[in-house]
């Protein structure tokens, strides 16, 4: 394989890089290397978004631009093959600052300056978007926008009205034309093959295949290399653990794999899923179609962790409080695993064996999740407790799902996350609801055999008696909400919602 630099739209131009370590992160580069100061470095872990910049591709039509917010602390240098990187010193000046820093400066936006840069790329990258359809979003649209940047002393306030304030001004877009044909100018570049030095001054190759052919040829010849997608969690190990990460392989060019597509098969409809999706992508396509998960697709991490982290990579990690296998595994997701030219299907739940252990193969790789939908005769809800509503690791994570003919359960699929070592099925309490009518008494019994399905452990986000209680009490929160006589609307039964209800202008208080 021949090598090249990577390459990369950046101020107007295409830069090539080499001769810098592959897990260099795109902050670093910017800070140390491009002496680009502007971006900040908070919490390098992608939680306060001090980092955010744009990073913008072409779309599967080869010519269209998209643009998305990410965290620069937990992208590795390499990931901006063959993309556009933009900052803050690219939306305007002091002089001639562009609408969202303008709205800023209008609304008192910022005071200590620190996480001003980046909420002022998320804005820009929400600026853009709601051009783009036409709209403008709500207040609540903005703050969900928002939720991954964190400010310690302006308060939001100021902020979202900056992010309203934008669209009064004088309309100002960046030069989305100049960056796609610059992008299209990329795409004749070979496949991305660099080699440098590691931290430790060792050679380190990185391999980014965009077929899914020679990623399977690759992983097989190379089975002991680290697969990267998104780098939201690999990407810590390089900023905490301070770990080397040996060859790496990319998956975020092959086209194949970040694919997501509606199939009919001889047993339903369903999702197909690419392993390299979006984790954006994936929970808008799958809320899209089941209205009841949207509220866990908008807690799941944040807009800038979505828009870089899979959630084949989620599903691949394996984390016992990860929030996209209770939800897969409820809806009896099938796991497609490939080694070379082989394929070969698991149920997600015989996936994971025991804590952070999986049945991967050595060459083996997650080509895709096949998701079916399920049809009328199911209820589906999604719950997540942790102790802030965004940006937030689960203490307990339930999706519950039952398979209703009037009122008998016919079937019953409850998965829960943060209860054991894995994302795991309470198969006891699910036997105690099948053949009975779904009433009270039902869901008093499965309650009571949760205590057999699981022994949760105590840690810093809960007691091990919390989180029993709290799963016992969302089975019968799902009770109320879908039991058939005067069913309970989420209003009356998530604080949430009856927080912003009670914030709502007009309200009483």
């Amino acid at each position: 394989m021949s090598t090249r630099p990577i390459r990369f739209v950046h101020r107007g131009q295409i830069q090539s890089l080499q001769d810098l370590p592959p897990t260099m992160t795109v902050l670093q580069y910017l800070r140390e290397q491009a002496g680009l100061t502007g971006t900040k470095e908070g919490c390098a872990e992608g939680d306060c978004g001090a980092c955010t910049v744009l990073v913008g591709e072409l779309g599967p039509d080869g010519q269209t631009l998209q643009l998305r917010n990410v965290n620069a602390c937990i992208q590795f240098l390499p990931m901006l093959d063959g993309r556009a990187l933009l900052t803050v010193e690219d939306l305007g000046s002091a002089a001639d600052p562009n609408p969202v820093q303008q709205a800023l400066v209008d609304c008192h936006g910022s005071q200590c300056g620190f996480c001003t840069p980046g909420f002022a790329m998320t804005l820009q990258a929400l600026y853009e978007r709601h051009l783009d359809d036409g709209s403008r979003p709500s207040r609540q649209q903005l703050a969900d926008g928002l939720s991954g940047n964190l400010c310690r002393c302006t308060g939001y306030r100021p902020i979202l009205e900056a992010g309203e304030r934008m669209f009064e001004l004088p309309q100002r877009r960046l030069d989305r034309d100049a960056l796609a044909a610059q992008l299209r100018a990329l795409k004749d570049d070979a496949p991305l093959h660099y080699v440098a030095a590691d931290r430790s001054g060792r050679p380190q190759a990185v391999h980014a295949p965009r077929r899914l052919d020679e990623l399977a040829r690759l992983r097989e010849q190379l089975p002991d290399a680290r697969l990267v997608a998104g780098a939201t969690d690999v990407g810590l190990w390089v900023n905490k653990q301070h770990r080397e990460l040996g060859t790496l392989i990319l998956t975020g060019q092959v086209a194949e794999l970040r694919e997501i597509r509606h199939e009919t098969t001889p047993d339903g409809e369903r999702l197909w899923i690419g392993a390299a999706a979006t984790l954006e992508d994936a929970w808008s396509a799958l809320a899209t179609r089941l209205p009841p998960l949207r509220e866990l697709w908008l807690r799941f991490a944040s807009p800038p962790v979505r828009h870089a982290g899979t959630l084949g990579g989620n599903i691949a990690n394996g984390s016992p409080i990860g929030d996209g296998a209770p939800a897969l595994i409820a809806l009896d997701a099938r796991i497609v695993l490939r080694r070379g030219a082989a394929r070969r299907q698991l149920a997600l739940q015989d996936f994971y064996l025991d804590y952070m252990k999986n049945a991967l193969q050595p060459g083996e790789f997650v080509e895709a999740l096949a998701v079916p939908l399920p049809g009328p005769d199911w209820v589906l809800r999604g719950y997540k407790i942790a102790k802030r509503y965004d940006s937030d690791i689960s203490a307990v994570c339930a999706v519950l799902a039952l398979r209703l003919e009037g009122e008998r359960i016919l079937d019953a699929r409850l998965a829960y996350g943060g209860m054991a070592a894995i994302v795991k099925r309470a198969g006891r309490a699910e036997a105690a609801l099948r053949g009975r009518d779904w009433d009270e008494r039902a869901q008093q019994a499965a309650a009571d055999a949760l205590a057999e399905d699981f022994q949760p452990l105590s840690d810093l986000r809960a007691s091990s008696a919390y989180r029993m209680s709290v799963a016992q009490n969302l089975l019968r929160r799902f009770w109320l909400e879908t039991r058939l006589h005067e069913p309970l609307a989420p209003a009356q039964t998530s604080v949430w919602q009856a927080v912003n209800l009670a914030a709502a202008p007009g309200s009483a208080r």
